[in-house]
């Protein structure tokens, strides 16, 4: 809520004639207490609210760390490692055939990339 300077002399003009210009410092003081105290009141509900809605994110923050932990000490070629230093004569091409590799210009077949 934005006031003009005309709106707040208007208003201002209002609060003197309605209580006279004698009682206006008391009420200075009194509206400056209120708005002190509603936004110590806000900053308190915030907390609150930080408070209450912090926990299931802290909490899913926790279980992210421990899942990157674990993560960290995962090394799937360890294994793979292990498994080949225990049995050398089990490689990955000793069940298969080498692959014959056909070059492009040999292949009767290959279109080559196709642009559109």
């Amino acid at each position: 809520m934005e006031l003009s300077i005309g709106e707040m002399a208007l208003i201002a003009i209002a609060i003197v004639v309605l209580f006279g210009p004698d009682k206006l410092p008391q009420i200075a003081r009194d509206l400056g207490s209120g708005v002190r105290k509603m936004r110590g009141a806000v900053e308190d509900i915030k907390t609150e609210i930080l408070k209450e809605t912090d926990n299931p994110v802290s909490d899913i923050k926790r279980e992210i760390e421990k899942v990157k932990d674990a993560a960290k000490d995962y090394n799937p070629m360890n294994d793979f490692n292990k498994d080949l230093i225990a049995d050398p004569s089990h490689t990955i091409a000793s069940n298969t055939e080498p692959a014959v590799v056909v070059k492009p210009s040999e292949d009767e077949h290959y279109e080559g990339p196709v642009s559109r």
